[in-house]
């Protein structure tokens, strides 16, 4: 099965490549179809200066390479669920409620967990890619003929008419361009959430929910259907603050006004459809009296198709709901009619899907956060933005309005300063026992130090009158059986502080210690725990498969919420298509229910017991850190990375609103994380997702055998370290010595150079060394996927990083804009076949 898939990825790309060529050739591009002809080719790896749209030409091949790739794990995935079975494919609905049986789990259990689980992924504004939003739309049409070439039925002519619109879709996109011209403003990131919010998530919802049905029929078959579990879309968008100069209140209440606007728009638009859909005829069967009368109480004679007509009421009345509940009420008024006329299939069909909408959608579609750093908890302008939430809140309610984020929270001060700044912006409640917050306070702890003190923070804060004052509120006014606390942990700075075998061992750590101060918080029943993951797309910031990250989480951390972010060039990789975004948040919501149960489970068997190599990966880990501090704090390694990588062309780019560093400062600590990985992936070091792991894994050997033996032994066994190995293992792979070596020539003092490269090489040799004694030398095997990703794009890519270098010099020499602009292709370019940014 592993041969066929692999083939079909061959077959899909070398389609789409001979359709690109063949556009290519009918506009007189001759010389870059040759090029698309052999830039994939293993003997193809050249030195020569590319011709002119060269750039252009690789990038998009691998646009269209990573469609293939798509298409492929799509189509796989189905072969396997149909050949294998449902319950085959990892993390899955089916998979995991085939281990919660399994592990002797009821039918009841499992309902009963479902009405506690909310999923909530939030999209954030960091892409560190330059497509145009333009590209996205095209890049969509061309993976949709894709999608339908797959169908077996389609005849020789339909075969030609499709590659006929295949090809103009293609060329559409050639003359698209790909390359922003002018830096994006604020309200332009807004609308891309906003393209998802209207255009993409609703049709994802409603495949979500339809594989859960599904599945839930074949773990437990006869039974009622269960109450889905709660998915919903949060966003950062236009409430970011943290070092961003241009998110202003005028923007966050825009970001708000626009998000309702699309939301309600989606409304029109099913709440049309279902009215074209409800054609009953009271002839046929008569109206339920329930709803003639509410009809009639809206000063209207009763038609002879009164389901359709109370959709229409709905429709005009939708301006006029304050809030979403209301018009959730109007629905069950409408299921309850359908039901009670027989038409039990018909409300099962029409209004089960709107029901669900308005528990995930609401009017807002994605709830906004506010984030702030702990560093302006006292600036004006933060009471400004409260002020008009208070006001907008008034209007709308609370339920578009996410978490006040206080970012690099260093004490519980930092938050309790957030409470005085909302009292004086009117957003404190007034309770028997005192003011209570009307919106939440969320610490995000992001440094090693940071996450090492955050449970002592979290349970300070806990304990202080106003937030139990808070937490009761907020509990009272959400009908909930325990107060929650929503506390993030941030992936990329504690990355970028402490390198990454550190950084995940602080971040396990810490989700222990907030775990226990929210049980231990002096509230009756104990406080709910809410980790807002802070992933990003890389390796270096978090990021790897959803599913057994979900798995390697530490007992007692998961108690049926999570939010995480989506981060940049993420959204479109995940969401852009339907199906793929739909797998996506299966795993998501079928992992968190899972892993919810089993932590549950072993809390009620008592203390959970730890993994034997828990104990001592405490030393490792912190020989990781220091060893990753050493080469960073070096003399000269600030010009090594500012000389070797192409930093100062990421952020001379078009690729965001936001400035690359937090004050302005030339320095490694305020530069923010996602360039910081971004440069090195460029230079294809990769250096983020792995340096520090190889030293401190010889030196344990060396030093503490049994300590070794006991890693060995735990490297597949314990899925905390088998997730860490194998996440290395890929920074590792997608490294590239050689080009480590030609883009240090851009470093100008030789001296700098050999000492710094000489330390990155030797320690790159020993944890690639180490890995494999960690994971065995059967990577082959085990890796096959990821070994062809590597290695179908090695040659082109090897020819960009060799221009890129080429534009580096000159650029640097003269800072001219044309120069520029060909160096930022190469960048764009260089992203999209790594299928990685920041």
């Amino acid at each position: 099965m592993l041969e066929v898939e692999l083939r079909k990825w061959d077959d899909d790309f070398r389609f789409l490549r001979e359709r690109f060529q063949t556009v290519l050739l009918s506009i007189g591009e001759a010389e870059l179809a040759q090029l698309i002809e052999g830039a994939f080719s293993a003997s193809a790896e050249t030195s020569e200066p590319l011709p002119p749209r060269g750039v252009q030409a690789i990038s998009m091949a691998f646009q269209l390479l990573n469609m293939a790739e798509e298409n492929r794990a799509n189509q796989a995935r189905r072969k396997r669920e149909t050949e294998l079975g449902a319950e085959s494919e990892p993390g899955t609905w089916p998979y995991q409620l085939r281990q919660l049986r399994d592990a002797s789990f009821s039918e009841s259990q499992v309902r009963d967990a479902l009405r506690r689980i909310h999923v909530q992924p939030v999209l954030t504004a960091h892409p560190t890619e330059a497509k145009r939003p333009a590209v996205l739309e095209r890049l969509r049409e061309i993976y949709l003929m894709l999608v339908e070439r797959e169908n077996p039925t389609r005849t020789p002519m339909e075969q030609q008419a499709l590659r006929r619109r295949l090809d103009a879709a293609i060329e559409r996109l050639w003359r698209t361009g790909e390359i922003l011209l002018e830096r994006p403003g604020v309200e332009s990131e807004i609308g891309n959430v906003l393209h998802y919010v209207s255009n993409v998530f609703p049709g994802v919802l409603q495949l979500v929910s339809e594989r859960f049905r599904e599945s839930w029929d074949l773990a437990f078959p006869g039974t009622d259907p269960p109450p889905e579990p709660r998915l919903t879309f949060g966003t950062w968008v236009g409430g970011d603050r943290d070092g961003h100069p241009f998110v202003t209140t005028a923007v966050t209440r825009f970001a708000l006004e626009s998000l309702r606007e699309r939301a309600l728009g989606v409304w029109r638009d099913r709440l049309r459809s279902l009215a074209q859909a409800l054609s009953l005829s009271d002839s046929m069967q008569p109206a339920p009296a329930i709803l003639r009368d509410r009809i009639a109480a809206c000063g209207l004679a009763v038609e002879h198709e009164p389901w359709r007509q109370w959709a229409r009421l709905m429709l005009d009345k939708l301006p006029h709901y304050r809030v979403p509940q209301e018009l959730a009420a109007d629905l069950q008024l409408l299921s309850d009619a359908l039901r009670e006329s027989g038409a039990d299939g018909v409300a099962r069909a029409e209004i089960e899907p709107l029901q669900r909408l308005v528990s995930s959608y609401g009017f807002h579609g994605a709830a906004l956060d506010i984030r702030q750093s702990s560093e302006k908890a006292e600036a004006a302008d933060n009471i400004e933005v409260l002020r008009m939430i208070r006001e907008w809140t008034e209007t709308h309610g609370y339920g578009s309005i996410g978490s006040f984020i206080v970012s690099m929270t260093h004490s519980a001060q930092d938050l309790l300063n957030v409470y005085r700044l909302a009292s004086e912006a009117g957003l404190a409640h007034e309770t028997a026992e005192g003011p209570a917050c009307e919106i939440p306070v969320v610490p995000l702890f992001e440094t090693l130090d940071d996450l090492e003190n955050s449970g002592e923070v979290l349970a300070e804060f806990l304990a202080h009158p106003m937030t139990i004052r808070t937490l009761r509120h907020r509990q009272a006014r959400d009908s909930r059986a325990r107060p929650v606390q929503e506390v993030m942990i941030g992936y990329s700075d504690s990355n970028k502080d402490g390198g990454i075998l550190a950084s995940h061992w602080y971040l396990r750590k810490a989700q222990i210690q907030l775990a226990r101060a929210a049980r231990e918080a002096p509230i009756d029943g104990a406080v709910e725990l809410r980790i807002f993951h802070g992933r990003g797309g890389t390796i270096g910031r978090g990021a790897g498969p959803t599913h057994i990250f979900l798995e390697s989480l530490p007992f007692g951390t998961l108690e049926g919420e999570m939010r995480v972010t989506e981060q940049g060039e993420v959204i479109a990789q995940k969401y852009a298509n339907r199906l793929t975004g739909a797998t996506h948040l299966e795993r998501l919501l079928a992992g968190v229910t899972r892993w919810t149960l089993m932590h549950e489970g072993m809390h009620e068997c008592g203390p959970a017991v730890s993994h034997p190599a828990e104990e001592c990966f405490e030393a490792v880990a912190n020989l990781s850190r220091d060893v990753y501090r050493k080469l960073i704090e070096t003399e000269g390694f600030l010009d090594f990375f500012s000389q070797a990588t192409p930093i100062d062309a990421i952020e001379a780019s078009h690729i965001g609103s936001r400035p690359a560093r937090r004050s302005g400062q030339r320095t490694i600590r305020d530069l923010r994380a996602i360039p910081w990985v971004f440069s090195w992936s460029q230079a294809r070091f990769n250096l983020p997702g792995w340096f520090g792991v190889g030293s401190a894994f010889n030196r344990t050997r060396q030093s503490e055998p049994e300590v070794w033996r006991i890693l060995t032994r735990s490297a597949r066994s314990w899925t905390f370290l088998s997730y860490l190995l194998h996440n290395v293992e890929f920074s590792v792979a997608a490294a590239d010595a050689g080009l480590m070596v030609e883009y240090s020539e851009l470093v100008e003092d030789s001296s700098v150079r050999t000492r710094i490269l000489g330390a990155i090489l030797e320690e790159y040799e020993r944890t690639r060394s180490m890995v494999e004694a960690l994971l065995g030398p059967d990577r082959e095997r085990r890796r096959p996927r990821m070994l062809k990703a590597i290695a179908i794009r090695r040659a082109a890519l090897t020819r960009l990083h060799r221009e890129q270098i080429s534009l580096l010099r000159a650029w640097r020499a003269n800072r001219d804009e044309r120069t520029l602009e060909a160096l930022l292709a190469t960048v764009n370019a260089i992203a999209g076949g790594l299928k990685t940014t920041g």
